[in-house]
C-alpha cells in the first residue's frame, strides 16, 4: 500500500496483496517457535481463561508477547496506512505519524489523499479537541478544534484518533480472541515468513466459516514484525456476501518505516511548531 488508488482499486488490490505476504504458506500450530509460548506474567494473565490446546492460545501467546514488547516504547514514527469501510464507503489513506504514549499524544500528517491536512491529539488538553489545519481554501479559516468522537471528525474513520497506535490495535485484537474462546467453530493458521512491504513478518490468522453470536469479523489477521515483536498490521475481513466469494477487507491498519524510541517532545505535538503550518 504504498500508493492510494480508487476505492475499488484500492479495496481489490489489498486482498490480492494480504495473500501475496501469506504466500510462504501456512503452517499447523505445532511450528509455533516455542519461544513464542514462553510464559510470563502479561501471557499468563492474557492466557489465563484458555487451554493450551485452544485453537486461540497459540494467538493470545503471540499477541501478549508483543504487547510485552511494546512497554520498552515511549514513543515513535511511522507512515500509517488504513484501509476500512466506513459506512457503505471504503477509506484508504496514507498519513505521517508521531506517537507518544505518556501522555497518549498523536500528530498525524496525511500524505494521500487531503495532503498536507495535519492533526493534533493531546489527552488532556485543549478541551479534549483535535487540533486540525487543512489544505486548499478550506486552510484559509486555521485551525479548528473538533471533538474526537464527534460526526465531523468521524467522517472518515471508524475509530476515533484516541485509538490510534499500535497499542490500541493489539489490545483490540486481544480482547476479541479472548471473547471467541467459546466459539466452537474456529480455525486457525500460522505463517512464520510472511512480509509487508519489506518488513518480516510472522502471522496468526484466525476465521470463523459462519456468522455466529459474538462473532463481529469473518477472518482475522496479525502481523508481528520477527525483530523487534512489534505488531505492524491487523487485518478484519467481513464474511463473504456469497459461498466461494473473496471476504472483503473492513479494517487494515498498518505501520511501516517504525522508528522507536526517537526522544519525541512537547514541540512535536505544539501547533507552534515552525515545522508545521497551523
Amino acid at each position: 500500500m504504498t500508493q492510494l488508488l480508487s476505492h475499488d482499486q484500492a479495496a481489490s488490490i489489498s486482498r490480492r496483496q494480504s495473500l501475496k505476504t501469506l504466500a510462504a504458506g501456512a503452517f499447523a500450530l505445532g511450528a509455533l517457535p516455542q519461544a513464542l509460548l514462553a510464559e510470563t506474567p502479561r501471557i499468563a494473565a492474557i492466557t489465563s481463561k484458555v487451554s493450551k490446546s485452544h485453537p486461540l492460545a497459540a494467538g493470545l501467546h503471540m499477541a501478549a508477547d508483543s504487547l510485552d514488547a511494546l512497554d520498552s516504547i515511549e514513543d515513535y514514527t511511522a507512515t500509517f496506512h488504513k484501509n476500512e469501510m466506513v459506512g457503505k464507503k471504503r477509506i484508504a489513506q496514507r498519513m505521517s505519524l508521531k506517537l507518544r504514549e505518556k501522555p497518549f499524544s498523536v500528530y498525524l500528517r496525511f500524505e494521500a489523499p487531503a495532503e498536507g491536512r495535519e492533526v493534533i491529539y493531546i489527552d488532556g488538553q485543549n478541551d479534549g479537541d483535535l487540533l486540525v489545519h487543512e489544505t486548499g481554501l478550506t486552510s484559509l479559516i486555521g485551525t479548528i478544534g473538533l471533538d474526537p468522537k464527534g460526526n465531523k471528525a468521524m467522517e472518515e474513520a471508524r475509530y476515533p484518533v484516541t485509538m490510534i497506535g499500535m497499542r490500541t490495535m493489539l489490545n483490540q485484537v486481544i480482547a476479541q480472541w479472548q471473547s471467541e474462546i467459546a466459539i466452537t467453530d474456529t480455525k486457525v493458521r500460522y505463517f512464520p515468513n510472511a512480509k509487508v512491504d519489506n518488513v518480516e513478518c510472522r502471522v496468526f490468522e484466525s476465521s470463523h466459516a459462519e456468522p455466529a453470536r459474538g462473532v463481529k469479523f469473518h477472518m482475522t489477521r496479525l502481523y508481528v514484525e520477527k525483530d523487534n515483536k512489534l505488531p505492524v498490521r491487523v487485518e478484519q475481513f467481513d464474511f463473504p456476501a456469497k459461498t466461494g466469494a473473496q471476504p472483503a477487507i473492513v479494517e487494515q491498519y498498518t505501520y511501516l518505516n517504525v522508528k522507536t524510541n526517537v526522544g519525541l517532545k512537547d514541540i512535536d505535538f505544539d501547533v507552534k511548531n515552525p515545522a508545521y503550518e497551523f
